[in-house]
């Protein structure tokens, strides 16, 4: 039986979760939820699964650190870090800290945290949920480490594939929000359609398995049923291939490296398909070139990166901002950090707000 808390359970990843444990209550329990709205839903979920109102946090009722301090005080086999953006930082150091495995969707806070997070997790504690990454997790057991030539992440392409930059100055956030494959929140579709969530995805792939920046490439499968390959030196690739289905990664997450039988379909291997592959258009969506240069730089660049995104991105929604306004906004604010001589939480605090003030400041002349 796995004890397993869920942070962000109102949200995309956590429902899934949910789907997941909900017939199978043999295998695992829940003993926890955290999210930061949605106080009926909670308490719907909370009556479900047989969760204690003194386990179940709404972080706008409760504050900020409401879901840090329930990793703390729950007695869990694993943390499903769901919630959606850098504050999610606290609760993953908190699961490191406390000896959790921790299944992360949260890829903002081992981004943004960098050594932080890489320096308390012991060997296997970190399991990726993202679909990506844990396609590689799985090619991975396939050859011993010193065999990987190199990392090949899939995307998409999003709503806007093959279409040059020059006739993205004019969309709108209701067709960035009409991705082709996967039904996501607010930030992480208009992420995937300025590939900045693929960018964002090359930094976490290098700080979760220790693969040079340079060893890492994207390559645009629109039909998303390859989730990422590995390339071992003997000229031999292994892909993780399944339809897009996120309660696959999801339930690996929450028992690795054990695989939940009957939570996904398999592909039908009896109807015809077509699987394509692309170059990424570096031109018309610069966001992965830009992520690989913020990871190399490392220390509080990463979260400088994240922090402006969220800002760029929000006035998109506002109609403050053109589409391709987001990533140029990014690249300016990047430009103009200057790091600070230690990464500490602290200072990665200080560097966020600065960013986010610094997007807002140019958001606003332009």
């Amino acid at each position: 039986m796995r004890r397993v808390l869920i942070l962000g359970s109102t949200g995309s990843i956590g429902t899934q979760a949910l789907d997941v444990i909900r017939d199978r209550r043999d295998r695992f329990e829940v003993v926890g939820l955290s999210a930061g709205r949605n106080a009926e839903l909670v308490a719907a979920q909370a009556a479900e699964f047989g969760v204690p109102s003194s386990a179940t946090v709404i972080a706008a009722i409760d504050g900020s650190d409401a879901a840090e301090q329930l990793v703390r005080d729950v007695d869990a086999d694993v943390v499903l870090n769901g919630i959606t953006g850098s504050i999610g930082l606290g609760p993953t150091l908190a699961a490191l800290e406390t000896g959790r495995t921790l299944a992360l969707a949260n890829k903002e806070s081992l981004i943004v945290g960098g050594d932080l997070v890489t320096a308390l997790a012991t060997p296997g504690q970190i399991v990726p949920v993202d679909s990506e990454h844990s396609a590689i997790a799985q090619a991975l057991r396939s050859g011993a480490p010193d065999e990987v030539r190199r990392l090949v992440l899939t995307a998409s392409g999003g709503p806007f594939r093959g279409r040059p930059r020059a006739e993205l100055e004019d969309v709108t956030p209701a067709q960035a929000l009409a991705h082709p494959t996967w039904n996501m929140g607010r930030v992480v579709t208009t992420n995937s359609a300025t590939l900045v969530n693929k960018g964002l995805e090359v930094i976490e792939a290098h700080l979760l398995f220790g693969v040079d920046y340079d060893d890492i490439d994207v390559v645009v499968h629109p039909q998303s049923i390859v989730h990422s390959m590995v390339e071992f030196v003997d000229g031999s690739t292994i892909a993780q291939a399944s339809p897009p289905d996120m309660r696959l990664p999801i339930s690996l997450g929450l028992d690795w490296p054990h695989r939940v039988a009957g939570v996904g379909a398999p592909l039908d291997w009896t109807r015809a398909q077509t699987w394509t592959f692309e170059p990424l258009d570096d031109e018309a969506f610069p966001a992965v070139t830009l992520a690989k240069h913020v990871g190399r730089a490392g220390g509080t660049y990463p979260a400088v990166f994240n922090a402006a995104n969220e800002q760029a991105v929000d006035a998109f929604h506002e109609g403050a901002l053109a589409f391709t306004g987001i990533v140029d906004t990014v690249r300016r604010v990047v430009d103009a950090h200057v790091a600070p001589g230690e990464l500490t939480r602290e200072s990665l605090a200080e560097t966020e707000a600065w960013a986010r003030a610094e997007a807002d400041r140019l958001i606003a002349a332009s």
